[in-house]
């Protein structure tokens, strides 16, 4: 019996819109990571981009559960040595709160050329408006 795999016109991308105010922001990124690699479709293919397109508002309103709005740390580095950057989860969401999710989803995806094509797909906005309405996206219920 052979594999069959999607070609380019089978696949179809389709947008969803997930609303992230009160929920928890593991359980959304392993949602959104799925739909992004396209898990959620009979015709998933691990080596194809098989994925929608995911469209997340309120990233600000997202929640972290237990102690890690306090105890939760972000690590980056300059490339200069001593240029470890910590910043703390509550002061994340201060700044940048659209950044915590699309860390956590990034993570769930595959580190190769295929993730990077795959997270593409994601767009995150910190408040309630995003400019994705003429693709008609889905709403999601999470």
């Amino acid at each position: 019996m052979r594999t069959e795999y999607p070609s380019k016109p089978e696949i179809k991308r389709t947008w969803h819109v997930i609303d992230a105010n009160d929920a928890v922001l593991g359980r959304l990124a392993s949602r959104a990571a799925m739909l992004l690699m396209g898990k959620h479709k009979p015709i998933y293919v691990p080596s194809i981009d098989t994925g929608d397109h995911v469209v997340i508002i309120n990233a600000a309103k997202v929640k972290l559960t237990g102690g890690k709005e306090n105890q939760k740390i972000y690590r980056r580095h300059t490339g200069y040595p001593g240029g470890l950057i910590e910043t703390g989860a509550r002061r994340m969401r201060e700044t940048r709160p659209e950044r915590m999710l699309e860390l956590a989803i990034s993570g769930m995806l595959p580190k190769n050329k295929l993730g990077k094509q795959m997270y593409r797909k994601l767009n995150v906005y910190a408040g309630e408006s995003h400019p994705h309405q003429a693709q008609k996206p889905i709403p999601l219920a999470i």
